[in-house]
């Protein structure tokens, strides 16, 4: 009996495995890593090319862990500048862009989950886990990378007649650009309301692609509202825009020489925004370009989700048709149980908001597509505790109902 007590307790005592930082794989991003076996903590900062976007976006795993033991994270935001022309820092960004109140953690990489509220000391923010398994993945917010999307796509097109799994082009790293296109029956084109619906121009705003995702689970389900719209309307679904920089880790925002955002031109740079532009011309040209959505992240104060467009570029129809879409979408969003916290007063661009206010999507397609577009940028809170993939995913299914009411209300093309 001595010999097995003291064999329990050295197995008890003995050293745990070494903690180990891993960011080899797609959409990771982190960089001056310092671990401390002793506190079995971990400081680091946000990787990520500054000229490629903020460096806010961190996504890593966690090996070595002794499931339930407690890992603490220590996360320093980015000292990182450019001084390049129109560059996208001058100065090192606020760290409150990296800080969300919770971190978001994963033990499979597939399902993911809040952390307690972390506490921020001077510029540190301090997030304490209890991870269940021998490894973690740990990140600013739940990931979407462009291999998610290609997999949800496929999976979700599969068995279903009225779905297509599309490429809307190749981005300039050669990646592909998922989407979905979705329309059902033998209704022709010309008579359907065109609906073009897009996330992830900023490829660190995650949030905004799992709204796409539920918006397109939604959309190919069961519900009637869901098969009204399949039948009347071809709906395309971009979940990923900025596949490159999603899939490196940086930021996008601000990149060189400016985001996809801020490309909406008559020169585009990015060839995603290209592509897109030219599905949307032809729906415009068609006559039919109802309604466009572009689905991004605000800033860390923003405790809403809320819509933003100008007014200034719209006629007075489209005036009409937008304040009735942001109308139906907050009375969906904002009664959807769990409680999701929605504005229904919208967020105003123009020329004091950027220089290139005029190329933003949503601003783009107000000034050049039909009278009665609706054309909106839906942004997505991520500093809340709803702020999870469930809560995204609600936005997105609910948007879907708001959509199917906003279109029955119009003229149909019958």
């Amino acid at each position: 009996m001595a010999c097995l007590g003291l064999g329990f307790l050295s197995r008890a005592v003995s050293a745990p495995s070494p903690l180990e930082v891993d960011s080899n794989f797609e959409g990771a991003s982190v960089s001056s890593v310092e671990i401390d076996e002793k506190t079995r903590s971990i400081l680091f900062t946000p990787g990520g090319d500054p000229s490629r976007g903020w460096p806010c976006w961190w996504y890593f795993k966690i090996n070595g862990v002794q499931p339930g033991e407690v890992i603490t994270l220590h996360l320093k935001g980015s000292s990182a500048t450019t001084t390049h022309p129109g560059g996208a820092l001058s100065k090192p960004l606020s760290p409150v862009w990296a800080m969300p109140e919770r971190a978001t953690f994963s033990h499979d990489g597939v399902l993911w989950q809040h952390s307690e509220k972390g506490a921020r000391e001077n510029d540190v923010m301090h997030y304490t886990l209890r991870p269940a398994t021998g490894s973690v993945y740990v990140a600013w917010g739940p990931p979407y990378t462009p291999g998610f999307a290609a997999k949800a796509i496929e999976a979700t097109c599969k068995d279903h007649a009225g779905a297509k799994a599309g490429e809307l082009c190749r981005s300039v790293g050669g990646r592909p650009v998922p989407m979905w296109q979705v329309s059902e029956g033998e209704r022709p084109a010309a008579k359907r309301f065109g609906i073009w619906v897009q996330a992830r121009q900023h490829a660190w705003e995650s949030g905004s692609s799992w709204v796409a995702q539920g918006f397109a689970e939604w959309l190919l389900g069961d519900s009637e509202q869901a098969k009204w719209i399949r039948t009347h309307a071809e709906v395309f679904i971009v979940p990923v825009m900025d596949v490159d920089n999603v899939a490196t880790g940086n930021g996008g925002k601000e990149a060189l020489p400016h985001d996809h955002n801020r490309d909406w031109s008559e020169i585009p740079h990015w060839n995603e925004t290209a592509a897109a532009m030219t599905r949307v011309k032809n729906l415009t040209a068609q006559a039919r370009l109802d309604v466009f959505l572009d689905l991004h992240n605000p800033g860390p104060g923003d405790p809403t989700f809320f819509f933003l467009s100008d007014p200034s570029l719209m006629g007075p129809e489209a005036q009409q048709r937008n304040n009735r879409f942001i109308e139906l979408a907050y009375k969906q969003i904002s009664t959807a149980k769990p409680f999701i916290p929605m504005s229904n007063k919208p967020k105003y661009t123009g020329p004091n908001y950027h220089p290139r206010w005029k190329e933003m999507s949503a601003n783009w397609v107000t000034k050049n597509g039909n009278p009665h577009t609706v054309g909106l940028c839906l942004e997505t809170i991520w500093n809340a505790a709803s702020g999870t993939t469930e809560g995204y995913r609600t936005v997105g299914s609910r948007l879907g109902l708001a959509l199917e009411e906003y279109l029955r209300e119009q003229q149909p093309r019958d």
